[in-house]
């Protein structure tokens, strides 16, 4: 089944976090990941922004958005996004919808 992770980021460091973006997104590519959403700003339709940045990237299944997150190509690339870069949390989700 698919696998959605949704992240929740608070920059801190706009021009530090560049680093992060350029090295993350070839890690989630070399798993068969596909951003959804990489911070796009929201259209607001209940509530308010909280200001934080949104991800979504799609993984062919749980297994492999774990074993990316676990690998040594997104370690590396976390790092750069380390306190006091970002704070982040990262949610899985496993879905029976498909992504395209």
């Amino acid at each position: 089944m698919p696998a959605l992770l949704l992240a929740r980021v608070q920059i801190n460091d706009p021009e530090a976090y560049k680093d992060y973006v350029a090295r993350s997104g070839p890690a989630v590519a070399a798993f068969g990941g596909h951003f959804v959403v990489r911070g796009t700003p929201p259209e607001m339709l209940e509530g308010t922004d909280d200001g934080l940045r949104t991800v979504v990237v799609s993984f062919p299944d749980v297994d492999t958005a774990q074993r990316w997150h676990a690998s040594e190509q997104y370690t590396e690339a976390r790092g750069f996004r380390a306190p006091p870069v970002a704070d982040a949390t990262f949610m899985l989700f496993e879905t029976d919808v498909p992504i395209a």
